[in-house]
């Protein structure tokens, strides 16, 4: 803590709010080493969804049908479209034939066809109710995902990643988007694809989740970030005194102008923390694949390698590697084994589902597929300091 104190103290001597702000600046990143550790808890948050997306798909689509079916042999149709996992392209009546309390299948003389059980129907009812009611909440994710960005626009297949982390529907752009033109807007280009803007700014919303929860009369300058440790996971001295000096950094909103940032610095680090901690906060269950976030480095205004500071703060992220991918979650929104600590009513819904699923597993073999394993192992990350090069 002694260059934070030299630091301040040479502040206090130049007098001006500029000077103190060039100090932080010269302030170079700090290289640390710190390891991943497995937290058990956190996996089982990302695994047990690992179907769930999937299924929600197809059973969106067999219930947007006029027969409230679909044949068999058209499920391939819908499925390159919906952008399903290949396995499940290759056999998708097998697929379906894992869920019989989610769906049925009818034998006619011509051909099988696929419908919905009645618990499944209800549930769907049931969660178009609750999308209806969630509506403006659901616009306010979306206007402040924009107004995160530089220029308040985002590409549809950015958009589009994020789609169902937001609890958007699938058919946002023609049923959403329109009820709301005086705030959102979808700019299609002649040569394909497009992306939605922003219309207008809304200060009411440019506040991030850390300033609403900070304690009354909280330095807004100096926020620290909520911070948790997988249990038995030790940070070495030198780690621990790095950790405490940053959280006293100053703290740059999200929403706020950081272009005069220098990227090469811990301040700059801080801003980036600032943008993952407010985006996570944005989607439903406070997590969300690292390949999601590829589209977002320029319109995020972020420096090469920006997914580097999820290894040097597994105190606020944790990098789940289940499913055979990286799934960035949000530590302080699980409460351990209780798992999510907020629940958006989108949320119980889904979890609905997943209780559907598990009770028709046809036996213990397939319920493990869709509920994961639980081994694990313990890695050591090595992050560079200031390599901005990609």
């Amino acid at each position: 803590m002694l260059a934070f104190q030299r630091r301040r103290l040479a502040a206090a001597e130049l007098g001006s709010a500029a000077s103190w702000a060039l100090l932080w600046q010269r302030r170079s990143l700090v290289n640390v080493r710190l390891k991943w550790v497995k937290d058990r808890s956190l996996d089982r948050a990302v695994s047990r969804e690992r179907h769930l997306p999937t299924v929600h798909s197809l059973l969106e689509s067999i219930s947007s049908h006029p027969r409230k079916t679909l044949p068999s042999s058209h499920l391939p149709f819908f499925i390159p479209r919906l952008l399903l996992p290949e396995s499940v392209r290759r056999s998708p009546s097998d697929f379906l034939r894992w869920f019989p309390s989610l769906f049925r299948e009818h034998t006619g003389r011509c051909r099988r066809r696929f419908g919905l059980t009645e618990e499944a129907l209800d549930l769907r009812r049931e969660e178009l109710l609750v999308l209806r009611s969630s509506e403006p909440d659901l616009v306010d994710r979306l206007c402040k995902l924009l107004m995160l960005t530089r220029d308040r626009s985002l590409p549809l297949n950015a958009v589009n990643q994020l789609r169902w982390d937001l609890g958007l529907p699938s058919d946002y752009l023609d049923s959403l988007l329109p009820r709301h033109p005086d705030r959102l807007r979808l700019v299609r280009l002649p040569e394909g694809g497009g992306a939605v803007d922003l219309v207008r700014w809304d200060d009411r919303l440019a506040v991030s989740e850390l300033q609403r929860n900070a304690e009354p009369g909280a330095d807004a300058e100096g926020l620290a970030f909520p911070i948790r440790f997988t249990r038995g996971f030790g940070l070495k001295k030198k780690c621990v005194s790095w950790l405490q000096e940053w959280q006293t950094l100053p703290y740059t909103s999200p929403y706020a102008d950081a272009s005069c940032l220098d990227p090469r610095t811990d301040v700059s680090e801080k801003r980036i923390v600032g943008v993952f901690h407010e985006l996570l906060h944005l989607t439903l269950a406070k997590k969300t694949r690292r390949a999601n976030l590829s589209h977002l480095r320029r319109p995020l205004s972020l420096p090469f390698k920006f997914t580097k500071v999820f290894g040097r703060h597994p105190g606020i992220f944790y990098v789940s590697q289940k499913l055979a991918t990286h799934t960035i979650v949000l530590r302080e929104a699980y409460g351990g084994g209780r798992g999510l600590i907020q629940k958006h009513p989108l949320v119980g819904i889904r979890e609905r589902y997943l209780e559907l699923m598990r009770k028709g597993c046809i036996d213990n073999k397939e319920k493990m597929i869709i509920e994961g394993d639980g081994d694990g192992r313990v890695c050591t990350i090595t992050e560079d300091s200031d390599d901005e090069t990609e």
